[in-house]
C-alpha cells in the first residue's frame, strides 16, 4: 500500500494554500488523476494501490464521483491565487485505471474540462494492463478524449513476468496495442528490467518484442527493491537473489543500443521516443518543475512552490471529501538549497540537460573532472550545458553528487 507519506506542516480545513501564494499564467498546469485499484498486489511495487480486500469500506463503482469532489475543492483552491489554467497534460495512473469502466475514466476527465478546460492539444494519458484493454475500451477511451495508452507489458518473458507476480498474459500486449492503434491512440510500452532469474537473454526477448510492436515511446526502469515489500522480504528471508547492479547495466546499455537502431531517441535516463512530439509531456513537466494537482488518495501536488499530498486510503480520502473538506494530509515549502538540489538531480537525467550557468559554486568547477571522467558531454558544456554520457546515465547518481557537493 505504499510508503508512508512524508511528514509536513498542516494544511486548512479548506486546503487554502499557503498566504501570499500567486501561480505564474504562464506555468504549464497538468492534472494527475489516480486510480488505485489493483486485481492483485505485485511482489515488488511500494504505490498507493489496493486490492478488493483492502478496500475496508471504500467502493470503486463510487470512486469517479469521490474524486469529482476534489476536483470541484480545487478549482475553489486554484480560483483564490490566480487565474485558473487549462490542462495541458492529464494523466490518469494507478493502479491499473482501466479496472474502472471507460465511462467512469471519461466522467473523470469531463469533470477535469468543466473545472479548469483542457487545452485542444492535451497530451491525455491512461495506464492499463494489457488484460483490460479491448476494442470497445480503446474506442470509448478515445472518444472520450484520451490521446495515449501506457500499457504495463514488463516483460515478454512468462518466468520473468511470475517472477514480479504479473498476471498479464504476454499475448495480449499485442492485442492491447492493436487495439490502441485501431482508435488511433499513441502508444507507450512499460517494462522492468533486473528481475530475478533474468537473464540478459531474457531481457533481449523482450526488447525485441518492443521492438516488433513499434510503440511510440518507450520505458524502461531498473527493478528496485522497496521496503516493506512481497519482493524486499523474499530477498530477505534468501527465496530470491537481489538485483545484480552489473547485470542491470548491461541491460540498459542492451536496451540503450538496441532501441537506437530501432528509431528511438533516449530523451530521460529511463525514456525513449520516435521523434520529440511523443515524448510524455506530462513526466516532463514533473521533471522541468511545472504545476500539477495530483487527484486521488495518496496524490501529490505541487503548486508554485508548495507541494502536498493527500491521505492514502480510498476510505479515509472519500470520508474527508463526504464532510466537504481537503484529502490533504501535509504539505511543505522547500526551502531555495533543497530546490537547487531537486533542480539537478532532475535535469540532468534530461537528454536536454541543465545549464552550466544554473550550477552553484563548487559544481561548476566539477563539469572539467566529469567530461574528463567521461561522465558528461564535452561538445555540450562547450555550448553550456550539462549533458550525460550514456556511462553518465548509468552513474547518474554520482554525476549530482559532485555537482551539487
Amino acid at each position: 500500500m505504499g510508503a508512508a507519506l512524508p511528514p509536513g506542516d498542516p494544511v486548512p480545513r479548506d486546503g487554502a494554500l499557503p498566504a501570499g501564494t500567486a501561480v505564474d499564467p504562464k506555468t504549464p498546469f497538468g492534472v494527475y488523476l489516480h486510480v488505485p485499484f489493483c486485481r492483485v498486489r505485485c511482489g515488488y511495487c511500494d504505490f498507493n494501490t489496493y486490492t478488493s480486500t483492502e478496500l475496508q469500506g471504500a467502493k470503486q463503482d463510487e470512486y469517479a464521483d469521490t474524486l469529482l469532489r476534489e476536483v470541484d475543492l480545487a478549482r475553489g483552491v486554484l480560483s483564490d491565487v490566480g487565474p485558473l489554467r487549462e490542462a495541458s497534460t492529464v494523466f490518469f495512473g494507478g493502479g491499473t485505471p482501466t479496472l474502472l469502466p471507460p465511462g467512469d475514466l471519461a466522467r473523470m476527465l469531463e469533470g477535469v474540462r468543466g473545472a479548469f478546460g483542457v487545452a485542444d492539444d492535451a497530451e491525455i494519458t491512461v495506464e492499463a494492463n494489457p488484460d483490460t484493454v479491448t476494442d470497445a475500451t480503446a474506442a470509448e477511451l478515445a472518444a472520450s478524449g484520451v490521446t495515449r495508452l501506457s500499457i504495463g507489458m514488463q516483460s515478454s518473458v512468462p518466468h520473468v513476468l511470475a517472477a514480479l507476480d504479473r498476471t498479464h498474459d504476454p499475448a495480449n500486449v499485442e492485442t492491447a496495442v492493436a487495439a490502441a492503434r485501431r482508435a488511433g491512440l499513441a502508444v507507450s510500452l512499460d517494462l522492468i528490467y533486473g528481475a530475478p532469474g533474468e537473464s540478459l537473454a531474457d531481457w533481449r526477448r523482450s526488447l525485441e518484442t518492443v521492438i516488433a510492436l513499434g510503440p511510440d515511446h518507450v520505458s524502461a526502469y531498473a527493478l528496485i527493491i522497496e521496503d516493506g515489500t512481497k519482493l524486499a522480504r523474499q530477498i530477505r528471508r534468501g527465496e530470491v537473489v537481489a538485483p545484480d547492479d552489473d547485470l542491470q547495466a548491461d541491460m540498459y546499455e542492451l536496451a540503450d543500443d538496441l532501441l537506437a537502431e530501432a528509431g528511438y531517441d533516449w530523451y530521460e535516463v529511463s525514456n525513449w521516443s520516435r521523434g520529440a512530439d511523443q515524448r510524455s509531456r506530462h513526466n516532463l513537466s514533473y521533471w522541468t518543475d511545472a504545476d500539477w494537482w495530483g487527484f486521488g488518495p495518496g496524490a501529490h501536488s505541487h503548486i508554485a512552490g508548495t507541494r502536498f499530498w493527500n491521505v492514502k486510503h480510498p476510505a479515509a480520502y472519500a470520508q474527508r471529501l463526504a464532510l466537504r473538506e481537503t484529502p490533504a494530509a501535509g504539505r511543505e515549502q522547500p526551502d531555495a538549497a533543497a530546490r537547487d538540489l531537486e533542480r539537478v538531480l532532475l535535469r540532468t537525467r534530461l537528454r536536454d540537460g541543465m545549464p552550466v550557468a544554473e550550477l552553484l559554486g563548487e559544481g561548476r568547477h566539477a563539469v572539467a573532472a566529469l567530461i574528463a571522467d567521461g561522465l558528461v558531454e564535452g561538445a555540450a558544456a562547450v555550448r553550456g550545458r550539462v549533458v550525460l554520457t550514456r556511462r553518465g546515465r548509468l552513474l547518474a547518481d554520482a554525476v549530482v553528487r559532485a555537482l551539487t557537493d
